[in-house]
């Protein structure tokens, strides 16, 4: 999964990354002209895996991966909504597969208490605005092509036009893109607009320490959002989060307990991430190798042999299936198959998060 962090300027958002990441990128001021310096990639922590190594003690454990990438404020300006984000950073954003956008939940440097329910409309407005402004362009570039087009490259521009039309009028109205019901072919026309409203969304309310202690447990206030689906709200503490992920192993479980944080936010975000977008972990098992691989929802046995390789999709004959459990307390594939809990799926069973697959494929 990749993951693109926006939000205005002086957020704290360089803190949330370092705080998912256990990096030290700069957080002291906003750099001019910074685009997507910060990046990380960070393993998905996965006790599943874990238990499963250190039953098989492979040559190799490899857990699934995020990456995170930290991209320059969003300036406040006045008059400047919809294009706090230059071309270089849309670019980022086009090969995220979903956004953090950071929110202040702490006084900033002059005093001023935090607004957060005000900047999640603020920064929701401005990525509505700057999508808006891609959408009228494809609508102004098709009403130039469609007339003189082929009839059959005609017919694909109207579909097309459609579809952006559909998504000109949500955006108007302020609802972002992900609220439209696309055809398969309109959503493929439009994944090159590089649409920030397209992709699911949470909101991360960065608080300090006072906020924190007085809102932890309470749910963030999305307003209209909270009806959008793919959209979240999550609050932590950037700063006691960014020190906790620099920390090493035994000081950072003292540190937990001292402060009876259950987990860092690093592990409770990536799991939240998994959620927003559907996301489940299937695992492959044995001597040489013990590694989770990421799939989506209702991924197919064959779809799921496709994203180990290509070759095990067009070979697959069948996946040998069980559950990590059941695995681990059988002790070996050899139990698990003379207690008959080895399952044999064909080419319709949808994979669950958790189980342990062997494709069995011809060459």
């Amino acid at each position: 999964m990749r993951i693109a962090i926006i939000g205005f300027q002086t957020s704290g958002k360089t803190t949330i990354f370092n705080a998912l990441t256990g990096q030290q990128a700069e957080t002291s001021a906003f750099v001019t002209g910074r685009v997507a310096t910060n990046q990380a990639v960070v393993k998905v922590p996965d006790p599943r895996l874990d238990k499963l190594t250190a039953l098989f003690k492979p040559k190799k454990h490899t857990p699934a991966t995020v990456e995170y990438i930290d991209l320059a404020g969003i300036a406040r300006a006045e008059g400047s909504a919809g294009e706090g984000l230059g071309e270089k950073q849309l670019n980022e954003i086009a090969t995220a597969d979903a956004l953090l956008a950071v929110v202040r939940g702490f006084a900033d440097a002059a005093g001023a208490p935090p607004d957060p329910s005000a900047d999640i409309e603020a920064i929701a407005l401005e990525m509505v605005l700057s999508d808006l402004k891609k959408v009228d362009n494809r609508i102004e570039r098709i009403d130039k092509q469609i007339h003189k087009a082929p009839a059959k490259e005609k017919e694909a521009l109207a579909a097309e036009l459609e579809g952006v039309r559909k998504l000109k009028e949500a955006l108007e109205e302020g609802r972002p893109a992900r609220t439209v019901e696309l055809t398969p072919d309109q959503l493929r026309a439009v994944r090159g607009f590089q649409l920030l409203t397209i992709k699911p969304t949470m909101f991360l309310v960065n608080e300090g320490e006072a906020e924190w202690a007085a809102h932890h447990g309470q749910s963030v206030d999305l307003g209209p959002l909270a009806a959008v689906p793919h959209t979240m709200g999550e609050r932590l503490c950037g700063l006691t989060e960014m020190e906790i992920a620099q920390l090493a192993g035994d000081e950072r479980a003292e540190f937990l307990a001292t402060y009876g944080i259950e987990e860092p936010a690093a592990h409770r975000i990536i799991r939240l991430c998994y959620a927003l977008l559907g996301r489940i972990s299937f695992l492959t098992v044995g001597p040489d190798e013990c590694r989770a691989w990421t799939i989506e929802r209702e991924t197919t046995a064959p779809q799921a042999a496709g994203a180990i390789h290509s070759d095990l999709e067009r070979g697959f004959i069948r996946a040998e299936v069980i559950g990590w459990r059941e695995l681990l307390e059988l002790g070996s594939y050899a139990e698990a198959r003379k207690h008959g809990k080895l399952r044999v799926e064909g080419k319709h069973y949808i994979v669950q998060d958790g189980d342990v697959i062997n494709i069995l494929f011809s060459v």
